[in-house]
C-alpha cells in the first residue's frame, strides 16, 4: 500500500526478506512481487500468500474471506504499535486553527473506501456536521499525493493524509513544503498484511517478524518500518463502528 515510485528498491528488498522467510516456513512464495492487477482481485484472489489492504476495506468486504495476519508497526507519534493515524492538512498560509473554522470549505480525499483519507476524516467531523453537512465540496483524487497537491494549489483546503503518506510527501513532494498540519486523527489499527483463506497464520506471522529483523537497516529508514504487531479481526471492529457512526450525522 506504500508502493511509491521513490521506495520500490526498498520494496523490492522487503519482498526478497518475506520471500526468504515464507520459504523458510515451508510456504511456496513467487519470486517477485506482482503489481499490475486490480486491488480488490489480489485480495479476494484464493491463491493469494501476501497482500497488504486498508482497514476499510477489510471491515466492509474482506473479513471473512481472508486470513488476517496483523500490520506493520512504523512508530508513528501517538499510536500504539501497529496503529496509525491521519495528518489532516491545510494550506500553510491559512490562518484558521481547528476543525470547526474549516465548516464550509473544500475538502480533497483519496477514494471512499480508504480508512484514513475518508472514514478517519468523517469520524472527526461528524460531531459538528449539521443537517448531514459540513464541507461545500469534496474532491476525489484517487491518491493522498494528489490530496496533497490539490490543498497546496488551493484547489481545495483540508484533506486527510495517512500520516506513514505524509511523511513521505514531506520526503519527496515540493508540494509539502506549503502545508501544514492542522491536527492528527484518532489512531486505529494499521493497513493489515493478509492471505488467502486457510493461510497458516502463526507460520505467517513467524515469517513476516523475521523478515522485518533480516531487512537491511538502509531499506528498513526508507520505508520506516519498525516491526511487526499480529492482530485479530476483532481489532478492526474500531474502524467498522467509528465509520458507521459517523456515516450517520455526515455525507460527503
Amino acid at each position: 500500500m506504500y508502493d511509491w515510485p521513490e521506495l520500490r528498491p526498498a520494496t523490492d528488498r522487503f519482498w526478497s526478506a518475506l520471500r526468504d522467510a515464507l520459504r523458510a516456513e515451508g510456504m511456496a512464495a513467487p519470486e517477485r512481487l506482482e503489481r499490475d492487477r486490480d486491488a480488490m482481485a489480489v485480495w479476494t484472489d484464493p491463491t493469494l500468500v501476501l497482500a497488504q489492504c486498508c482497514g476499510l476495506p477489510f471491515v466492509r468486504a474482506l473479513s471473512g474471506r481472508v486470513e488476517l495476519l496483523g500490520a506493520p508497526d512504523y512508530r508513528l507519534p501517538g499510536c500504539p504499535p501497529g496503529f496509525y493515524r491521519s495528518a489532516v492538512v491545510v494550506r500553510r498560509d491559512d490562518l484558521r486553527e481547528t476543525l470547526d473554522a474549516f465548516r464550509g470549505s473544500r475538502l480533497a480525499f483519496n477514494e471512499r473506501g480508504s480508512q484514513s483519507g475518508y472514514a478517519a476524516m468523517l469520524h472527526h467531523v461528524a460531531p459538528l456536521a449539521r443537517e448531514r453537512r459540513f464541507f461545500s465540496r469534496a474532491v476525489e483524487t484517487g491518491s493522498h499525493a494528489a490530496s496533497a497537491e490539490l490543498v497546496a494549489a488551493d484547489g481545495a483546503d483540508i484533506a486527510a493524509l495517512d500520516m506513514v503518506s505524509w511523511r513521505f510527501i514531506e520526503r519527496y513532494r515540493e508540494a509539502a513544503g506549503r502545508l501544514r498540519v492542522l491536527l492528527l486523527t484518532d489512531p486505529t489499527p494499521g493497513l493489515p498484511f493478509i492471505s488467502a483463506l486457510g493461510a497458516d497464520v502463526p507460520a505467517m506471522r513467524r515469517a513476516i517478524a523475521a523478515a522485518v529483523v533480516a531487512l537491511d537497516a538502509a531499506s528498513r529508514r526508507d520505508l520506516g518500518l519498525t516491526g511487526f504487531r499480529p492482530f485479530d479481526p476483532g481489532h478492526y471492529d474500531l474502524i467498522r463502528d467509528r465509520a458507521a457512526a459517523a456515516e450517520r450525522l455526515v455525507a460527503v
